[in-house]
C-alpha cells in the first residue's frame, strides 16, 4: 500500500469547507447535544446525570471500559450503555482527528493543543508501520483489540497519516470501536450475571486508567 506524502495543509479561510473543518463542527455539535442531555439529567435525575459525566471522563482518558464499566455500576442497560459509550467515542474522535489536523497546519496555534497534538502524532507513528500493509482491515483491527493503545483516536490519526481517505479511515475506526464495546459491554454483562465481584473488577479498570494518565492530570491541575 502506497502512503505518499503527509499534506496538513487546510486552505486558510475556507477551514469550514475541508473535511476537517466539517468533522470538527459534527463533533461540536455532539458536544453540544452531550451537554444538553447531561442539563436535562441534572435537573430531573442528578446522580445520573454524574454518571454520564464519569463515562465521559473515562473516555477523554482513553479508558472506554473504565467509561462501559462506570455506566454498568450506575445501573444503565446493555443498549444505553453500547449506544451512549459509541456516541462519546465518535465525539472524541471527531473533535481530537480535527484538532489535530489543524493545529498541524498551524491553523490551531495554541501551545498546549499543539504539544498534545505532537504527541498523539509520536503515539500513532509508533505503530503505524505494523497496519501499513494491511490497509483498513489492519486499521480496523488495530481500533478493535481492546488495549490502552489501541484507541480509536490514535487509529483515526493513523488513518489519517497513512493517507487512507477520511471515509475509509472513519469506516474502519468507527466499526472498530463498535465491535471493543460490543466486546466490552457483553464481558462486563458475563461478569455481573455469573460473578459477583464485578464492582471491584470495573473499580480496578478505573484506577489503573487514572493511574496511567496520573502524570497528565497532575499537569492539568497545576
Amino acid at each position: 500500500m502506497k502512503t505518499g506524502s503527509i499534506k496538513f495543509a487546510p486552505q486558510k479561510g475556507k477551514i469550514y469547507k475541508t473535511p476537517e473543518g466539517m468533522i470538527l463542527w459534527g463533533g461540536v455539535l455532539l458536544t453540544v447535544a452531550l451537554m444538553g442531555l447531561i442539563i436535562w439529567f441534572a435537573l430531573t435525575d442528578p446522580p445520573r446525570a454524574g454518571n454520564l459525566l464519569l463515562a465521559f471522563a473515562a473516555h477523554i482518558f482513553g479508558g472506554r471500559a473504565a467509561g462501559i464499566g462506570l455506566c454498568f455500576m450506575a445501573g444503565f442497560n446493555l443498549v444505553w450503555t453500547l449506544l451512549y459509550n459509541f456516541y462519546l467515542e465518535i465525539l472524541i474522535v471527531c473533535l481530537a482527528y480535527s484538532v489535530f489536523i489543524l493545529s498541524m497546519s498551524n491553523h490551531i496555534k495554541f501551545k498546549w493543543v499543539m504539544q498534545i497534538s505532537v504527541a498523539m502524532k509520536n503515539k500513532a507513528e509508533k505503530h503505524k508501520d505494523k497496519i501499513e500493509k494491511y490497509g483498513w482491515i489492519g486499521l480496523f483491527l488495530f481500533v478493535m483489540v481492546p488495549l490502552p493503545v489501541t484507541g480509536p483516536v490514535t487509529g483515526s490519526i493513523m488513518g489519517y497519516l497513512l493517507n487512507i481517505h477520511v471515509g475509509r479511515n472513519f469506516s474502519a475506526v468507527f466499526l472498530g470501536t463498535f465491535a471493543a464495546i460490543f466486546f466490552w459491554v457483553i464481558f462486563f454483562d458475563f461478569l455481573e450475571q455469573h460473578v459477583h465481584v464485578i464492582q471491584y473488577v470495573i473499580i480496578g479498570i478505573v484506577l489503573i486508567v487514572l493511574f496511567s494518565h496520573l502524570k497528565t492530570i497532575k499537569r492539568w491541575l497545576q
